[in-house]
């Protein structure tokens, strides 16, 4: 094959041109799903995408997609990408780099005026954080049928906009129908979000599947009342039983399972007084394992602790389970193409399972799918502080490059 290599220089002033994009004074980033922000955000890929001579489409989710022809522009593509919406206030490198890194990629090609056998697509897909719409990864599910569309567009955020009228609202609704249509390989390059990498000293982890996870969004009926007269073998307090269903998850995460993990992670207050007894308290529930009879455990034991928390403050509750993902091997040939791809470019690598979900989950469902991870410093993500050094990204973005060229080649 002829040499092919990453324009560092190109690279890294597109990245930081693209970090201006809903920048935060700490160094983050804030453009969740369907913001202005994001708008301009998609708006730069766009045009990105048509100067390097991607065709550009938009399905009907907002997923945009940039497609570069093969020798034979019949066959299969192989897709790579990540997100561009962010967590409010997160990091600047999450799901980024995925589409940066193959747009870098299609320039190297172009670079070096090779044209591979198979056509090549770079894609974002929209709504992968989930932070403004629920569920997480909804552009891609609609894309792999998880979910139907008009699920999707119904979804609506705190303020009772719905993802439908929000899409359409910055113009990203396309013609295009959100449907799979075939694909020979999927990757995706991502931060590692967790601190493995780096406590190993090594820049590039071919990643072998993805916890399975269930999400619960649980609410407790008490009684508010005045926080000073109101005797305390009289309360019915839904904060009290939240803290002591918060301090259970973690009990069970350390003692049930060597990888599970469990977070209570946002919680809603009602009055929310200070000097008022709390009515109402919803909150949710994270919980993950690359293990699903591990997962369905501690959901059992969690649901347990919340009927027993209830009874002793004398509350109502509900809980419904909002997500439930099992956990998904990738495929072995991909895994073994981001092995041979670290091997050619003669970079130190390992095999990990990740603790987060990806995009890559639901294309691995229609596809053949891996992903590339580089390393987080500290293992800190999906907040301002996120770091990845630079130099660990190209070498990433290199190893991507060699991954999407063997397989567009087969």
């Amino acid at each position: 094959m002829a040499e092919v290599t990453i324009d560092e220089q190109r690279f890294r002033q597109r990245f930081d041109e693209f970090s201006e994009i809903g920048a935060t004074e700490n160094g983050g980033v804030n453009r969740p799903s369907l913001s202005d922000e994001n708008k301009e955000a998609r708006d730069t890929v766009v045009e990105w995408f048509r100067d390097a001579g991607l065709e550009v489409r938009i399905d009907k989710m907002g997923n945009i997609f940039g497609r570069r022809t093969g020798a034979d522009p019949d066959a299969d593509p192989v897709m790579c990408g990540s997100h561009i919406d962010s967590q409010y206030n997160g990091g600047r490198y999450d799901g980024v780099i995925g589409v940066l890194g193959g747009l870098e990629v299609v320039e190297a090609l172009n670079d070096g005026g090779v044209t591979t056998d198979r056509p090549l697509e770079v894609v974002a897909w929209s709504n992968e954080e989930g932070v403004r719409f629920q569920p997480d990864m909804l552009g891609s599910g609609v894309f792999c049928d998880i979910f139907d569309l008009d699920y999707a567009y119904e979804r609506e955020d705190k303020d009772g906009n719905t993802f439908g009228d929000e899409l359409e609202r910055i113009g990203y609704k396309g013609d295009e129908p959100c449907e799979p249509h075939d694909i020979h390989a999927y990757f995706e390059m991502h931060v590692e979000q967790g601190p493995f990498l780096e406590q190993e000293g090594l820049p590039v982890a071919a990643v072998e599947g993805v916890f399975g996870f269930s999400w619960m969004n649980v609410t407790f009926e008490g009684q508010a009342n005045h926080a000073g007269p109101t005797p305390m073998n009289m309360r019915h307090d839904a904060f009290v039983a939240t803290a002591d269903v918060t301090e259970s998850v973690r009990r069970i995460t350390a003692t049930e399972g060597t990888d599970l993990v469990g977070t209570v992670g946002s919680v809603d207050v009602w009055p929310n007084a200070i000097n008022v007894i709390p009515e109402t308290v919803e909150f949710t529930v994270d919980l993950r394992s690359y293990d699903d009879a591990v997962v369905d455990a501690a959901v059992e034991q969690v649901r347990r602790e919340i009927a027993h928390a209830a009874e002793r403050e004398g509350l109502e509750y509900e809980v419904e389970e909002i997500m439930r993902v099992d956990a998904d091997p990738f495929d072995q040939s991909c895994i073994d193409t981001v092995v041979d791809a670290a091997e050619t470019v003669g970079c130190e690598y390992t095999r990990l399972v990740s603790g987060a979900g990806h995009d890559a989950n639901y294309l691995n469902k229609i596809a053949p799918s891996s992903m590339v991870f580089v390393p987080s410093v500290d293992g800190i993500s999906h907040r301002e502080s996120e770091y990845t050094e630079w130099e660990d990204i190209v070498t990433g973005t290199g190893v991507l490059l060699e991954a999407v060229r063997s397989k567009a080649s087969a």
